[in-house]
């Protein structure tokens, strides 16, 4: 059973905060990042996590296409008494699934799929329904498959593969005909997963190591793997209605790799960002194409593209994807025009984190 855990006190508060000050602070004679960045940001992430009781957060941020500097604040795990740091590991939960569909625009670039194919093409298993189902669709949540339902988000099944996972999904009905309806699904991600099995001819996990990975420096991205043992990796927790702070509930997130069981550190996030950005991993034209809103039958776009969320902000362009699962919550913000990027990953569930990454580009890309 979970173990109630107290909040840290407003002593431990300060001395988390006086401590990221002087990580923080060691950080700008080797970046030159400016004073005031360094206390402005320092003071909005230190009133939000105090306001959400968030016990651990990392975060990276980057400017004119450079990493600029990541640090730690709180704690990593509360009982062990270990502090958040740049190197600590999270759930990338749903900030996974622009990772799955860069991987798909890659193979879409080299001529191995076509988004407007039934996917079929690629999974001639998966059950035919009423209406063709495409790739595209299913990289904007227009697909009609369905998300989670009862427990599922927090099953504790170990699968051999993600694909094993498809049985709890795959005989159900579509929720509605394909491109009438955005219905945000992490088990359409999943399908996109195999389709970029199918089409590379390597294992997923294999594919994005080798062609998304390694290329854009995210030394720490992987699987989540419960059994395996990952360095650094968060302690998670949740709070109750109440406001107490509990652990996690145990949860395998082997059925869902594509859509939601990737892993790494807030640096790993930002440097996937920062190759999007700079054509490391895509073309100019293919970034554009996953950077423009999708529209459903009838004209009305939508806010999400092909595998990231889209809005704007004080006349800017915001590319952005949140992820929330069990022991995590994050977050990877952009504003591409101003080459701004910025990964916040904490360990607390549920924690909204947009309003905080708009806090920080307004300091660090006003």
């Amino acid at each position: 059973m979970a173990r109630a855990l107290a909040p840290p006190t407003r002593a431990r508060w300060f001395v988390f905060a006086l401590l990221a000050v002087t990580l923080v602070s060691a950080a700008l004679a080797r970046t030159g990042v400016p004073p005031f960045w360094v206390f402005s940001v320092h003071r909005v992430v230190s009133a939000e996590m105090a306001q959400k009781q968030i016990p651990g957060l990392s975060l990276a941020v980057a400017t004119n296409g450079k990493v600029r500097w990541s640090t730690g604040y709180g704690l990593a795990d509360i009982e062990n008494q270990i502090a958040a740091r740049p190197e600590t590991v999270y759930r990338w939960a749903s900030v996974s699934k622009p990772v799955t569909a860069v991987a798909v625009m890659q193979l879409v670039e080299r001529g191995k799929i076509d988004l407007d194919a039934p996917i079929q093409t690629y999974l001639p298993t998966f059950p035919v329904k009423p209406w063709p189902v495409t790739t595209r669709q299913l990289l904007s949540h227009l697909g009609g498959v369905r998300h989670y339902k009862g427990d599922e988000r927090d099953s504790t099944l170990r699968y051999g593969h993600f694909r094993d996972a498809f049985a709890v999904f795959e005989t159900d009905p579509l929720v509605c005909q394909p491109g009438t309806k955005h219905v945000y699904s992490s088990y359409g991600y999943n399908l996109l997963g195999a389709v970029v099995e199918d089409a590379s001819g390597e294992p997923f996990v294999g594919y994005l190591r080798n062609h998304i990975f390694r290329p854009a420096g995210m030394t720490h991205a992987r699987a989540d793997v419960v059994e395996a043992l990952i360095p650094h990796r968060a302690r998670g927790y949740v709070k109750t209605t109440g406001g107490e702070l509990k652990n996690s509930r145990l949860a395998d997130l082997s059925n869902k790799t594509p859509g939601g069981g990737l892993c790494g550190t807030a640096d790993d996030a930002l440097r996937f960002g920062l190759a999007m950005q700079s054509g490391t991993l895509l073309s100019r034209a293919s970034r554009e194409a996953m950077w423009s809103r999708q529209k459903i039958r009838g004209g009305h776009a939508i806010e999400y593209g092909l595998g990231w969320s889209l809005s704007r902000r004080n006349g800017r362009r915001e590319v952005w994807h949140a992820g929330q699962t069990t022991q995590s919550s994050t977050l990877l913000y952009m504003l591409p025009e101003q080459r701004f990027a910025v990964a916040l990953m904490a360990n607390l569930e549920n924690a909204p984190l947009l309003d905080l990454a708009r806090k920080i580009a307004d300091i660090a890309a006003p």
